[in-house]
């Protein structure tokens, strides 16, 4: 391992280079670039995930920790680890300070493995507008967590918005057990689906996305019933135009499944680390058209999947958002005095 303190973009390149030497290619044949943009809190939450995605997907980690945008003096500090404590990857953590940190990509891209997909995942509150961070237009495929959010299905609906074909969310990923489960049902019988419900907090972004799959794919309006008595989604019950009801209901890490004339099964539905569910992300690094659509739908937001994959770069300043909504604030409350 290397710490770099108060350095720059070029001796944190060298000093990476140096280190890939002296552990002779330990992460050769790289299969991505992973760019992590993470809160200086929970930064250690975001190595672990991240090492166990390395561990099935060969990358090149490039971790971005913006602190303190507003301090006079820019400074970067950082840490380089080949094939050490972050697994089998070449990892580079970078601690960005004052206005340095709205220009991460100055010290990103001279970092980025040639001619191999970049993927950034946000590990935190997703931003409004992916545009306007080069670090998400430079990348091929883009993983925000809407659950994250104060108000996570409004932050889905403005994904829906702000969607290009390669976005996607960890609280789609969320939902593979249960759609798997979902669709496995059918495997034994042609019947149509009706209706279909489920039961989940009001706030939680699985059952959204799940209302949107159910609806996208069966042509349905699936009802969701919002009850505060569990932390996330409970139950998905399906009724079919042969007057059979479906019901898939999890207790734990186990769910009972119901089906009329059939006695009850108990299947795995187990809720999987962050590791795990960045590592299913990282293993197609196309479009995902399921997910658009279904996104589309709980935002009422048609052709997802015919937009432009290309994005361009917005910029934005943060800090001088910031004083400009103050500003208006205070403007308004000195009007509403006179």
């Amino acid at each position: 391992m290397i710490g770099l303190w108060d350095t720059t973009g070029n001796e944190v390149v060298k000093a990476l280079a140096a280190e890939r030497r002296s552990a002779g290619g330990v992460a050769s044949g790289m299969a991505l670039t992973l760019i992590v943009v993470v809160d200086e809190k929970r930064v250690r939450e975001a190595e672990a995930a991240a090492t166990i995605a390395a561990a099935a997907h060969p990358c090149r980690l490039l971790v971005v920790v913006r602190t303190d945008i507003e301090r006079d003096r820019n400074r970067l500090d950082a840490e380089i680890v080949v094939g050490g404590r972050l697994g089998p990857c070449e990892a580079v953590v970078m601690r960005m300070y004052g206005r340095l940190a709205l220009h991460a990509e100055s010290v990103v891209m001279p970092l980025l493995v040639p001619d191999v997909p970049v993927v950034t995942w946000w590990h935190g509150e997703p931003p409004a507008e992916i545009a306007t961070d080069f670090l998400g237009v430079v990348a091929d495929r883009r993983i925000t967590d809407t659950a994250q959010a104060v108000d996570p299905i409004a932050a889905l609906r403005q994904r829906a918005h702000d969607y290009a074909p390669g976005d996607t969310d960890l609280a789609w990923t969320r939902i593979t057990p249960w759609r798997t489960l979902v669709a496995g049902a059918f495997d034994t019988t042609e019947a149509k689906v009706t209706e279909a419900s489920l039961v989940a907090p009001a706030h939680d972004p699985t059952a959204a996305l799940m209302c949107g799959w159910l609806a996208s794919r069966l042509g349905i309006s699936p009802r969701w019933e919002h009850s505060d008595q569990f932390p996330r989604m409970r139950e998905v019950q399906l009724r079919c135009a042969n007057g059979d009801e479906l019901t898939l209901t999890r207790e734990d890490s186990v769910a009972t499944f119901r089906r009329t004339g059939q006695e009850d099964r108990q299947l795995p539905l187990v809720r999987r680390p962050l590791g795990d569910e960045l590592a299913e992300e990282l293993r197609r690094l196309d479009a995902d058209q399921v997910y658009a659509e279904a996104l589309g739908t709980i935002a009422g937001v048609t052709g997802l999947e015919q937009r432009p994959a290309t994005r361009v770069h917005v910029w934005k300043d943060p800090a001088t958002a910031d004083r400009a909504e103050a500003g208006v604030t205070a403007h308004a409350g000195t009007s509403d005095r006179r």
